[in-house]
């Protein structure tokens, strides 16, 4: 397989009729663009050598999850052995973010520094609690949680891998 780099855009948790639809967790901040008709998804599945690329023949909405079903795959039966698996996009088919939005990928394993200039570790995690997200970062205090807020994150730089934050009142 090419070295291509490939994103989790959901994982596939069951079957849902018999129509060869799959109910999928979507991890994607655009689920109408990742999932929508015609749309180009990989499944990675341990029972699989190399990714099996599926295309989207119809979408839907269902009680938190997206119901999804492939071209080709017309029946439960041909469904089942995707339980378990994931869904992935190559890192080219990845969008345009807007400036101050990151993919949690650019984010882990940047270098986080205060605007004092200590150094406090790298991002491990970007959590998605609600209102915004949280950057886990572990270095020599432990784990410190950041909130991506203006007061407290004021320069990320990408392609450097640094992030220099201010420190708020309470968050060591």
């Amino acid at each position: 397989m090419s070295q291509t780099r490939y994103y989790t855009v959901g994982k596939v948790v069951n079957t849902h009729g018999l129509r060869g639809e799959v109910k999928v967790i979507s991890t994607t901040d655009f689920p109408d663009v990742r999932f929508r008709k015609g749309s180009e998804l990989y499944l990675f599945h341990p029972s699989l050598a190399e990714p099996l690329k599926l295309t989207v023949a119809s979408r839907r909405s269902h009680k938190g999850t997206e119901l999804i079903s492939f071209h080709g795959y017309p029946s439960i039966n041909d469904v089942e052995k995707f339980k378990g698996g994931e869904l992935k996009i190559p890192e080219e088919a990845l969008l345009e973010l807007e400036e101050d939005e990151y993919y949690i990928h650019q984010l882990v394993g940047c270098q986080v520094f205060t605007d004092e200039g200590e150094e406090l570790g790298r991002i491990v995690d970007v959590l998605q609690p609600g209102a915004n997200d949280v950057w886990v970062v572990k270095g020599k205090r432990g784990e410190i949680l950041l909130p991506f807020i203006d007061d407290c994150i004021k320069e990320v730089d990408i392609a450097g891998k640094r992030v220099v934050c201010h420190l708020m009142e309470g968050l060591l």
